[in-house]
């Protein structure tokens, strides 16, 4: 188990890295100065010079990068906000539990409302609750997250004003205004995984159900409630762990739609604003807090994967 475990630590260290290496790139082949953003059109070339000099701009890519992942790596430290001056650890921790407040409870809202609907169409397979329900599984993998968003602010918001327009509250400062706030943006991004998490639990509940050992369970004269719960949602459930984690992607990528849309201050605003005004530190920052929180997750999904699947750690070897 250590080793399979060390093999999976290893692997989410290279990932990030390499996740590092790609952000850094990407930003520096986009258009545009961010000193001259960050200076004005009314900056001279000698400011301009002096200001890229200040931030480093001027060394050879691979000393910036260098600098950047080191001063990461050894002090947790990002650097300073091209723009102002800002450090961009402060500016990290005051958006990512905002990010996390909305995108945590999605994933819980997805994966407690997913197992349930997909139990239950495969229950009542070819019935016309499961011919339902898939169609709006179907329904809701076909339509685009911001689509689903902006039916919230024109109808339920401006229409009807059964949620707020626009607007975020911590649930430390006011945990009502958070629910009332947060709900329609939760729920939003919580779709998707719903979708995901019933159509693999349907699917593998099926699989499971069709095997021998279910086959005995019924000749032996057990109610199909009895085993489902009781024999096969155990082994349904583990390949599921594996959607999950794969999932959080999903929540921390929508966040830059739910954020924008819905004017809550998270890391995917973040990125977004850092990207058009070529803040570089910030968006690299951003990027690999999320990078860091995408492979934390999918490393605990296959830690613990590995420990209810004794398979899978020999797998590994």
């Amino acid at each position: 188990m250590m080793r399979y475990v060390a093999n999976k630590i290893m692997t989410a260290i290279f990932l990030t890295l390499v996740v590092s290496v790609l952000v850094f790139l990407l930003m520096r082949a986009l258009p545009g100065d961010p000193a001259l953003i960050a200076l004005g059109d009314s900056a001279t070339i000698e400011s301009i010079a002096a200001y890229r000099h200040h931030l480093g701009l001027d060394l050879p890519l691979t000393r910036q990068y260098w600098r950047w992942i080191s001063g990461v790596a050894l002090h947790f430290d990002f650097g300073q906000s091209v723009l102002n001056q800002q450090d961009v650890s402060e500016i990290v921790r005051q958006r990512l539990p905002n990010t996390l407040t909305i995108g945590i409870p999605s994933l819980v809202l997805g994966v407690l409302t997913g197992i349930p609907t997909g139990i239950a169409t495969a229950i009542f397979r070819g019935r016309g609750v499961d011919q339902l329900i898939t169609l709006v599984i179907n329904s809701f993998l076909g339509t685009p997250r911001f689509l689903i968003a902006l039916f919230g602010v024109l109808v339920l918001a401006l229409k009807w004003r059964l949620i707020p327009l626009q607007g975020y509250t911590a649930p430390w400062d006011d945990f009502a205004a958070y629910l009332h706030k947060a709900a329609w943006p939760i729920i939003v991004n919580s779709i998707y995984i719903v979708a995901v998490v019933a159509r693999h639990t349907r699917s593998n509940l099926l699989e499971v159900m069709n095997q021998d050992y279910i086959r005995t369970a019924r000749a032996n004269g057990l109610s199909e409630w009895r085993i489902v719960f009781g024999h096969a949602l155990k082994n349904t459930l583990i390949p599921v762990l594996t959607v999950i984690g794969l999932e959080m992607p999903q929540i921390v990528g929508g966040a830059v739609v739910i954020e924008t849309i819905f004017n809550i201050p998270g890391i995917g605003q973040l990125v977004l604003n850092g990207v058009v005004n070529r803040d570089y530190l910030v968006v690299q920052a951003a990027v690999l807090v999320i990078s860091l929180v995408t492979v934390s997750s999918n490393l605990a999904v296959e830690v613990l994967y590995g420990l209810v699947d004794p398979r899978i750690r020999r797998g590994a070897r």
